[in-house]
Parts: C-alpha cells; sequence; structure tokens
C-alpha cells in the first residue's frame, strides 16, 4: 500500500480555466517527495502555439517573449510523462491541474498510472479554522517560509508540497498515526467535515 508521504506534487500555469475551451499549459513546475523528504523538481515553460492574453501575462509574470523560444507542449510534457513515471500525483486544487495534464498527455498519446489527491479538499477537513483555504493563505497559518512568489509553477508546487507534509504531520500527531496511506488521503477528500475525526480514528485500529 503506498503512503502518502510519496508523490509527485504538480501544478501547472495556463492559458485559461478550461482545456475544453482550447485552454494549453503554458509552465508546469512538479517536486517529488520520497518518504516525506523532497527530492527531486521538474519545471519547464512551453509554448502553446499562440499569444497568452495579457490578464494571463500579468497573472503569472510569464510573458509572451518568455514563451517564443520555449519547447513546444508536446516535447516538454513527454519528458514530464517520464518524470511521473508510476507515482501518485497530489496538486491545490487538483480537478484544475488534473484536466489540463489529462488534456495535454491526450494529444501525446501518453498517460500515466498513478492516483490524484488535492491539498485543498484535504486543508478544508484538517485545518477546519484557516481563515479559508487558498494556498498562500495556508502557508501562512502553517508558518511555512515563504517568499510570496505565487502563480509560478514550481513555487506553488513546492509551497503545495510543504503544506501537504505539514498536513500529514498534523495528522499523524493528532490521531496518532505512523503512517498516513494515499487511499485514506483520497478518502478523507470526500468525507464530510463533521466526520473526519471518525475516520481518521479509526484509521489507527486498521
Amino acid at each position: 500500500m503506498s503512503n502518502a508521504d510519496s508523490l509527485v506534487v504538480l501544478d501547472f500555469e495556463t492559458t485559461g480555466l478550461s482545456p475544453d475551451q482550447g485552454d494549453r499549459a503554458i509552465e508546469i513546475g512538479a517536486v517529488r517527495i520520497e518518504q516525506g523528504q523532497v527530492t527531486e523538481h521538474f519545471q519547464a515553460l512551453m509554448n502553446p502555439g499562440r499569444r497568452v492574453a495579457p490578464f494571463i501575462e500579468n497573472y503569472t509574470g510569464i510573458s509572451n517573449a518568455m514563451l517564443k523560444d520555449a519547447q513546444p507542449c508536446a516535447d516538454v510534457m513527454a519528458d514530464f510523462a517520464e518524470f511521473i513515471g508510476d507515482s501518485n500525483l497530489l496538486a491545490h486544487n487538483a480537478s484544475f491541474d488534473k484536466r489540463f495534464l489529462d488534456a495535454e498527455l491526450t494529444r501525446i498519446n501518453r498517460a500515466y498510472s498513478g492516483q490524484f489527491s488535492c491539498s485543498l479538499l484535504v486543508s478544508r477537513r484538517v485545518f477546519q479554522a484557516a481563515p479559508n483555504h487558498k494556498l498562500g493563505t495556508l502557508v501562512d497559518y502553517c508558518d511555512i517560509e515563504s517568499t510570496g512568489d505565487f502563480h509560478r509553477a514550481l513555487y506553488d508546487s513546492q509551497m503545495t508540497a510543504q503544506l501537504w507534509l505539514a498536513i500529514l504531520a498534523d495528522i499523524r500527531t493528532t490521531y496518532r498515526l505512523t503512517e498516513v496511506p494515499f487511499a485514506l488521503m483520497q478518502r478523507l477528500c470526500k468525507t464530510p467535515k463533521k466526520s473526519v475525526a471518525r475516520l481518521l480514528g479509526a484509521a489507527l485500529h486498521d
């Protein structure tokens, strides 16, 4: 059974909100966590084959000039598929990143075998007292050291990785678990807030 402290954390910057509407990835950032330690990272800009809107340039800091000489999406995503391997995957608001990962890999006839979990959904259940569950807010809430350079893919994946490790540490301490299975975190994403303590408490005896 795979543990939640060994996976690949990823984040996309994109031309918009929906690959179904023709939006494309323009940057991928990822870190690999193995047994609770960050061991490797991946970062690349990618040229989507068209100009990005001024709003996206301002929001991400990624300009059309930066993308002009970047590798095409297909080449970057082929490399990223190799980086992922058979690892489980994590993102903050994973439904967004999963949609773009699926769309970009489908374009090059690649797939992945790992399962997804979402640090946003988990944090809503574990850190119910947080002011909100945006990544930047949770980084402050957990006293994670940060330079505040959000909305770039590698930085956001690094911060998500540190948030995830803080979540796992909180669960292990609160519920006296020596190991936290990845499958348990997937279940936690779908558990009503009022039932979180029962789910995690029962895990001690499984």
